[in-house]
């Protein structure tokens, strides 16, 4: 796994959680918040907190945001500072922008100013807890953007069979990229290869197609 220099804007909750599970996953993380307490915090939980006012361009230039593989802004309420902290960003070379959006409003403004990801965490984990709720054969879902994503799915008794009987990708337009069982994963299964009980499917596909195949299984 290639390390990532990220930078982690907003130490609340979310941001908070960003930047610790990053470092922990081995990357180097920057993390900034206006507010002392907040960067105190995670002072030894990442590679380096500080005390930074994103929303001034001097400040973000000396942080050398241009740098970072990622940065991700993690401002809470405060719509103008996470709109000038993204502009920012993008303004002085930021490769790639995560920002997190707290309403549809801002998620399209943030989009319009060239977030490159715009997220809405209980929006997002909403959607997410319901699809669990009404499939739970749904194990996980994983948004790729440009309207696809990647799923797992539990065998039910509606997939039961070859892969080529099942003919997903026929029936749903999805296509099946790798199969879980007793712990271990095949990535590109072949057509023959019959599913079992408590057999896992990564499946890929368009989020139309994919509420098709929820639809099929829900059923």
């Amino acid at each position: 796994m290639k390390t990532k220099q990220c930078l982690v804007i907003g130490l609340g909750r979310f941001g908070t959680a960003v930047a610790t599970t990053l470092y922990e996953m081995g990357h180097e993380v920057v993390a900034v918040d206006r507010e002392e307490d907040n960067v105190e915090r995670v002072v030894n939980l990442v590679t380096h907190a500080a005390v930074l006012d994103a929303t001034e361009e001097r400040a973000m230039r000396a942080i050398g945001v241009a740098d970072f593989d990622v940065v991700i802004v993690a401002i809470g309420t405060d719509v103008q500072a996470n709109i000038l902290a993204t502009m920012n960003a993008k303004s002085l070379g930021a490769t790639y922008v995560v920002t997190k959006a707290v309403d549809e409003m801002g998620r399209r403004v943030l989009e319009r100013i060239g977030a490159d990801l715009v997220i809405r965490p209980e929006h997002d984990m909403g959607v997410r807890l319901a699809r669990q709720i009404a499939n739970p054969n749904i194990v996980d879902t994983l948004d790729l953007g440009s309207d696809y994503a990647i799923v797992e799915i539990e065998a039910s008794a509606r997939l039961r069979g070859s892969l080529r009987d099942l003919n997903l990708t026929g029936r749903f337009g999805v296509q099946v990229i790798a199969l879980g069982r007793g712990g271990r994963i095949e990535v590109t299964p072949r057509a023959e290869d019959v599913i079992a009980p408590h057999d896992k499917l990564v499946v890929i596909g368009t989020a139309h197609s994919l509420d098709e195949l929820r639809r099929f299984l829900g059923n």
